[in-house]
């Protein structure tokens, strides 16, 4: 029984470890390179969202290339 216990424990103690370290690089990753957006509404009709209401579209959010003001005719940009 007392080896059952530090089994378990060994196990939970990796999973501690593992999302301590994950939740910050994955946070970082997504303030800092790209993250997922969706887009509702009817403000970007017909480019985005051609369907109406009743859809809605999934865009990737690149902030690198803002941050390194890779910016050009045609991008869209989306502020906060």
């Amino acid at each position: 029984m007392a080896q059952a216990q530090g089994f378990g424990r060994k196990y939970i103690k990796a999973f501690f470890k593992g999302f301590f370290v994950a939740v910050p690089v994955t946070v970082t990753f997504l303030d800092r390179v790209a993250c997922v957006a969706r887009v509702e509404g009817a403000s970007m009709q017909p480019s985005l969202n051609p369907g109406g209401k009743e859809t809605s579209d999934v865009v990737l959010l690149n902030h690198w290339s803002i941050r390194n003001y890779d910016v050009q005719r045609g991008d869209i940009v989306s502020l906060v």
